[in-house]
């Protein structure tokens, strides 16, 4: 397995595997791989005759008083991860050869950006798609895979390949859960074991929104209140958002109709928790 620092390194690689009629996957994280990450390495191995895997803790998507510092960075395992998964190449570029000096440009896709976690982190998705872009740039993959956890910033990077006209399949994968439902995140680390222990009322409150959507004389608005309320019997817990939104705008709908789905943040002690959930009526 190739692993470099070197952008253009990992381009003239890249540049070679394609130029021999090679299709080039390609999974972007920050690092601290657990088993969604995994998953996304297998689905992309699987589909593709290379895989390159990138490991860069963006500084771009954090805001002032967010988790930087001590987000967790254990490299030789990670790269442990993407040997065993079969990645060919892992690209794990530093923050200066990202921004260089002087860097000034931003991307931003409007509309999606600014809703749910754009309002509680102004700036994340900016600084998502910025790095995305770049790294994409760079790689020039066939393929862009990405996991469902975070359904806000799959939205938003399947708009931005589209509107820039960047000519990747962008893959979304299915959200990978522990035994007891918990959504799988490299910040579960943090959680404390009586965090832990609760933690798991998040997915059940996005469930018990979907039951509710399944009884006869169900609303949008009976919906999160059911989501809301179960949520609020974990007593640890304290909820930033939880709404229902159409999949295709991330806006509240009208009716129960469509493809639907659930949203949610929440924080459990310092950590800050997503999920999501499906609603089919």
């Amino acid at each position: 397995m190739l692993v470099t620092a070197v952008p253009s390194r990992i381009s003239k690689e890249v540049g070679a595997w394609r130029g021999r009629g090679l299709r080039v996957g390609f999974v972007p994280t920050m690092g601290a791989l657990h088993e969604g990450h995994a998953s996304l390495i297998r689905r992309a191995v699987a589909e593709n005759d290379r895989v390159v895997v990138s490991i860069f803790v963006n500084p771009l998507q954090f805001g002032p008083k967010e988790d930087l510092s001590r987000y967790p960075r254990p490299f030789a395992a990670d790269a442990a991860v993407c040997r065993r998964e079969g990645a060919a190449a892992l690209y794990h570029p530093s923050p200066e050869s990202m921004y260089a000096p002087g860097f000034r440009t931003r991307v931003e896709v409007e509309g999606l950006s600014e809703l749910h976690c754009g309002a509680s982190r102004p700036g994340h998705f900016r600084g998502v798609a910025t790095v995305v872009l770049k790294l994409l740039n760079q790689v020039r993959p066939h393929a862009l895979y990405l996991g469902e956890k975070d359904f806000q910033q799959l939205s938003i990077l399947r708009r931005l390949a589209v509107d820039l006209d960047l000519g990747v399949d962008v893959v979304g994968c299915r959200l990978v859960r522990a035994p007891d439902g918990l959504a799988l995140s490299s910040r579960n680390a943090y959680l404390s074991e009586e965090e832990r222990r609760a933690a798991p009322a998040l997915h059940a409150a996005l469930r018990a929104g979907a039951r509710e959507a399944r009884r006869r004389g169900a609303g949008p608005a009976s919906v999160v209140r059911a989501a809301r309320a179960e949520l609020a019997r974990e007593r640890l817990f304290r909820r930033d958002y939880l709404v229902l939104v159409d999949e295709g705008t991330l806006l509240p709908p009208p009716a129960l109709q469509g493809k639907l789905r659930l949203l949610a943040a929440a924080w459990i002690g310092n950590t800050r928790l997503i999920d999501n959930q499906p609603v089919r009526v």
